[in-house]
């Protein structure tokens, strides 16, 4: 099974894609299977302005190549601009598994289809530590592991938790695909804390 993650750029930032793969291990002669590992098998930093019903085009070819024949859900950030989008990519058809949108908040809890930013990227930060997700030979690796390297945790004076890469790299958007995806996947047994503090995040 795939899960597409779409982070929708506005002005300033591209929107993005992370397709992700869910591989099941069964451990051989015995019914039980080991835990299973999440592949990124392709990336897609769209160009900037691109029209969102060429983005909604774009994830339809993604999910309709035959590579990924269809298996997939798209899992898409509905925060700003996402409700409409979001609405765009359900009404387009074509989509296997159909879409599921995220609300990302700032809270410090995730309920339902609304995610906590620290949730998100907890997700990413204990499956990269645990090895469960391994970043594939593709296209835009270079660029994903840099935004990953680039994303802080900062706590201000007033105790409010700000995370992200401002300051020290150019997005975010990538990594925001990717975790969106995890999420998807395998959120509901990795929520943790992501750390105390002025930090990078991985």
């Amino acid at each position: 099974m795939y899960v597409l993650g779409l982070d929708l750029g506005q002005k300033v930032d591209p929107s993005a894609a992370v397709l992700v793969e869910r591989i099941s291990r069964q451990r051989a002669f015995t019914s039980s299977s080991s835990p299973e590992k999440l592949v990124v098998r392709f990336i897609d930093r769209m160009p900037l302005g691109m029209p969102y019903p060429r983005v909604v085009e774009r994830v339809r070819n993604i999910v309709r190549s035959p590579a990924v024949g269809g298996d997939c859900m798209v899992a898409v950030d509905a925060g700003g601009v996402g409700a409409p989008v979001s609405d765009l990519l359900t009404a387009s058809g074509g989509l296997g598994r159909g879409v599921t949108a995220y609300t990302i908040t700032g809270g410090d809890k995730s309920t339902g289809d609304c995610v906590t930013k620290r949730d998100l990227l907890a997700c990413v930060q204990i499956l990269l530590e645990t090895g469960q997700l391994v970043i594939g030979d593709v296209k835009e690796k270079g660029r994903l592991i840099q935004e990953l390297t680039d994303v802080r945790v900062k706590v201000n004076g007033s105790g409010r938790m700000r995370m992200g890469a401002d300051g020290y790299g150019e997005h975010d958007d990538l990594v925001i695909a990717l975790a969106l995806a995890c999420w998807h996947l395998h959120g509901w047994a990795t929520r943790g804390s992501v750390g105390e503090q002025s930090q990078r995040l991985f």
